[in-house]
């Protein structure tokens, strides 16, 4: 412990964010060895901080003048607003260079466990921008811990109603990191921001043939055995066509008249001819006895008869049993 004022400056530096005693001790003794001119530089700029720098009337970034310089810009798109919680936010943002559009910080987050309620943030200021009918989206750019997802979803339910557009900045793995070394949160939410690299195009498959009732396979059993039942045709005409056809040609020539014979010496070759049956009578015989035989021909093909044991298949469940003997 140390006395006067060397204790009194160790006890203002703790209070600053993020300097334990440790730290506001060295501190302390870091500025007792320095030179009187660079402790009133750091004295004046402390106070030229406090006396001059404010925030901005509009979107609550630190300015020294009544509206900052991103507000007074003209070239800014008015339509989309993005909603951070310090300032330190927007310069984050502002160096990515990815942003156009205009800015709205609310002085922290609602943290029930400070004391830190809506009330005491810059909301009425935000919903009064929205009055503005230029405002078509809200981007809300809180820290993704529990006390920015606390605010993203008050400032959601409250903004929907207005009927603007409220997005949130998306979640996920950072650059240059392992997978085995995030977290569960930290992965489900990459895999649901995921985002299109190229959209393929694969044909449909093919439409899989339509399976047959139980009712078409009967009707089509039911058919196939009356078909089968049914007499076999008569063999056709065929066999009188030839027998016609071989007794008109053993009948004499149209050009001959009526009792004389188409050759004069006929007679005389028939008495000189032995009675053996190789004269031109007897081949005439033979062809009229060929021609008037039937010519062998198969017999048409009997279909089988129908069996009368033949199982069908066994109905389904809610259909009806189609009887093939009920006919």
């Amino acid at each position: 412990m140390y006395q006067g004022a060397v204790q009194d400056l160790i006890d203002e530096l703790g209070r600053l964010p993020g300097v334990g005693p440790k730290s506001a001790q060295r501190i302390a003794f870091y500025i007792l060895n320095s030179p009187a001119e660079e402790m009133e530089k750091l004295a004046g700029a402390i106070t030229m901080v406090k006396s001059k720098v404010s925030f901005c009337e509009i979107c609550g970034n630190i300015s020294e003048a009544p509206k900052c310089s991103i507000c007074r810009d003209a070239r800014r798109d008015s339509s989309i607003i993005c909603v951070v919680e310090e300032p330190k936010d927007v310069s984050a943002i502002e160096r990515t260079g990815s942003f156009s559009g205009r800015y709205h910080v609310l002085g922290g987050s609602i943290d029930p466990m400070q004391g830190i309620g809506p009330e005491r943030l810059r909301v009425r200021e935000l919903v009064t921008r929205l009055s503005d009918e230029s405002v078509q989206e809200i981007i809300l750019a809180m820290d993704p811990n529990l006390e920015g997802e606390a605010t993203a979803t008050y400032l959601s339910r409250m903004l929907t109603p207005i009927g603007v557009t409220v997005s949130r900045l998306a979640s996920g793995l950072p650059v240059g990191g392992d997978l085995e070394y995030a977290d569960e949160i930290t992965l489900g939410r990459a895999m649901e921001g995921r985002r299109i690299l190229t959209a393929g195009q694969r044909r449909a498959q093919p439409a899989q043939p339509a399976q047959r009732s139980m009712d078409e396979e009967l009707a089509e059993d039911a058919a196939a055995a009356d078909a089968a039942s049914e007499p076999a045709q008569a063999p056709g005409a065929s066999g009188s066509e030839e027998l016609d056809g071989a007794s008109a040609s053993g009948s004499p020539d149209a050009g001959t008249a009526p009792g004389q014979d188409a050759n004069p010496d006929s007679d005389a070759d028939a008495d000189d001819a032995p009675l053996t049956g190789s004269g031109p009578a007897a081949q005439d015989s033979g062809t009229d006895d060929a021609g008037a035989e039937n010519p062998t021909q198969d017999p048409a093909p009997q279909a089988p008869p129908a069996d009368p044991y033949r199982r069908y298949p066994t109905p389904r469940r809610g259909e009806k049993f189609a009887n093939p003997w009920a006919d």
